[in-house]
């Protein structure tokens, strides 16, 4: 039976497509946190949406659909050999949607406190990051390039926005800093590893400490935006503020896809004081090819 499941799993994400050839994550810069953090208040207001019907009809059609969309971006971007922009972000804003709506589902359908769906994603996020390091023996996203380090990443993905999203309701409710407040709070707290980077500490901790913030942060500035007045928010309602939030993401993925393209052509031009690759290497005047090839 577990056999037959993992194969299912593996005909879902993988198919017949080939191995990675290439890593299959973008390059970290500002704007990658820019972008992600967008992608965080993305999920949070597109899964409100989903669950803001009356009854249970509603709730159960986007739970439906959101699973869909999930499934159907992560299997495009498991199809991909190499990173694609599109792809990548796609399923980003996927997972933050269904992630959000798989750590409030325990809240809102079983009475599970906050405190407690905090530190149950917590467990599966540590429990996530051990098997990947007992497998492959590191954690760095540089190193996504074969299936099984995209299984353990896209799991690592999923586990911190559950985590994210978990730990935002939590302060915004239980710790009762509402939701503005909890926005401000994470962040500072996402400054920690920005510093602590920048001073030498381990850039794969650093990485994911960030990366797991930056999830309450997006989502508690969407429920500031998006919930009504009486519970501290602004009142623009769900769905203005998924489609602005998504219409925001969009353009920054169009600004980050130019600027990879710009940078995938500049570095394939060779120097310009250095022989083509594909190219003989020209023979200078009294010099021999071996002492062309040892310079």
């Amino acid at each position: 039976m577990r056999r037959r499941l993992t194969n299912a799993l593996s005909a879902v994400f993988e198919g017949d497509s080939p191995a990675p050839l290439a890593v299959k994550v973008p390059e970290i810069t500002a704007l990658f946190w820019v972008v992600k953090v967008t992608s965080t208040a993305f999920g949070e207001a597109f899964a409100d949406w989903f669950d803001g019907g009356n009854g249970l009809v509603w709730p159960a059609i986007g739970a439906l659909a959101s699973l869909a969309l999930f499934t159907f971006a992560l299997r495009a971007q498991f199809h991909t050999r190499a990173y694609r922009t599109s792809a990548y972000w796609f399923a980003i804003a996927m997972v933050a949607t269904f992630g959000t709506m798989a750590a409030d589902s325990l809240h809102q359908f079983l009475g599970v406190p906050y405190g407690y769906t905090t530190a149950f994603y917590a467990v599966v996020l540590a429990l996530v990051f051990w098997r990947w390091w007992v497998n492959e023996r590191t954690l760095s996203i540089h190193t996504i390039d074969t299936r099984r380090r995209e299984r353990f990443y896209w799991s690592t993905v999923l586990a911190t926005f559950a985590l994210g999203t978990a730990t935002g309701d939590w302060t915004a409710t239980n710790l009762k800093l509402g939701f503005f407040s909890s926005g401000l709070l994470f962040l500072g707290v996402i400054a920690i590893p920005a510093i602590a980077y920048r001073l030498g500490a381990n850039p794969v901790f650093t990485f994911w400490f960030a990366y797991v913030i930056t999830r309450p942060l997006g989502a508690s500035f969407a429920d500031w935006a998006d919930f009504p007045k009486a519970a501290g928010g602004l009142a623009f309602g769900t769905w203005p503020v998924w489609m602005v939030l998504g219409a925001t993401m969009l353009g920054l993925v169009l600004i980050l896809g130019y600027r990879e393209r710009r940078s995938s052509v500049r570095h394939a031009l060779p120097h310009p004081h250095l022989p083509h690759p594909h190219l003989p290497h020209p023979q200078l005047p009294g010099v021999g090819a071996a002492e062309i090839a040892t310079d």
